[in-house]
């Protein structure tokens, strides 16, 4: 096992989470490298190097982080082929919740080692991928926000709340964008574009159409320009679980689905979230699933955990 391990997420020290990964590993006999991402250096430089090392010896790649450094880490494993586990260190951590893998790194160490390989959609826009969900619009800024709060305040879901209040009580300017899916082309005014992968955050927030996900589609959901107060109202709906019944959302499943700015510039260039992390992307931005699967080591039953 090739353990690409982010120092920056979650909640313990770096070498206490080294420290157990290891013990357990070698206490099981199990041959292993953990690569570590040290503050400033590139997930994805180290996650290609974990790639090519587990190529060379026949091994799997293993992420140890949050929904970000695991998007990252499965960008390089989703075309090797290789084997593919989770280690989760994060605030959020849906993606190892939905698969259920432990939150704690020792008993999550020890299910990789009974751990059954599973085949699990992933999300692609233009060539990044996304495990969880990726978004334009106001959704990226409350991410930016948040991050510059975390790093203020410490990372909590607390901080995350209060960073995303004070962020819509600031004006943003509604998108205008040029949308084409199945078939069917319009312009629309949104707030925000959500491309969701992800059955348990769609299912928290009561979204009916996480269903989708299991027929090879994923799941848009665009908010109409609402001001402050509605759009708190939108937020108190999600906390409860019952953002599906507002009028303000447009929510629909697709296989495909291209958007640009409804006026581009020639080298229009749109900021995009995925799974938390920013980056600009050229227009237009095509959303869909990957046609390779991620190969997951998915715990087997007698370790799996429930989802929360």
């Amino acid at each position: 096992m090739f353990i690409v391990l982010n120092a920056g997420s979650g909640r313990d020290d770096a070498e206490q989470t080294r420290a157990t990964i290891s013990a357990v590993l070698d206490e099981a006999g199990r041959e292993h490298e953990l690569l570590l991402i040290e503050r400033g250096a590139s997930v994805a430089d180290v996650a290609a190097r974990a790639v090519q090392m587990a190529r060379g010896r026949g091994g799997a790649v293993v992420a140890a982080g949050g929904d970000g450094t695991i998007s990252a880490v499965a960008q390089a494993v989703l075309t090797a082929g290789l084997p593919f586990g989770v280690l989760p260190q994060g605030t959020f951590n849906y993606f190892s919740r939905t698969h259920g893998i432990p939150a704690d790194t020792e008993r999550a160490t020890r299910a990789l080692l009974r751990a059954q390989v599973e085949p699990v959609q992933v999300g692609t826009v233009n060539d990044r991928v996304f495990i969880v969900n990726a978004s334009v619009g106001l959704y990226p800024q409350l991410l930016e926000d948040r991050e510059a709060y975390k790093q203020r305040y410490g990372r909590s879901r607390p901080v995350a709340v209060w960073s995303a209040l004070v962020t819509l009580f600031h004006a943003h300017r509604p998108l205008r964008l040029h949308v084409q899916c199945q078939g069917v082309a319009r312009d629309v005014r949104t707030s925000t574009l959500f491309v969701a992968n992800n059955a348990l955050q769609l299912e928290q927030i009561g979204v009916a159409e996480a269903a989708l996900l299991a027929q090879d589609q994923l799941v848009a959901l665009m908010l109409k320009p609402v001001g402050t107060l509605s759009m708190l109202r939108l937020m108190l709906r999600g906390a409860f679980g019952k953002l599906g019944e507002a009028e303000d959302v447009l929510r629909f499943g697709f296989d495909q689905l291209v958007v640009r700015p409804a006026a581009p510039r020639r080298s229009a260039r749109v900021k995009v979230a995925t799974d938390g992390e920013i980056q600009w992307l050229r227009a237009p931005l095509s959303f869909g699933v990957a046609p390779q699967r991620l190969w997951l080591l998915a715990p087997a039953p007698e370790d799996r955990v429930e989802r929360q």
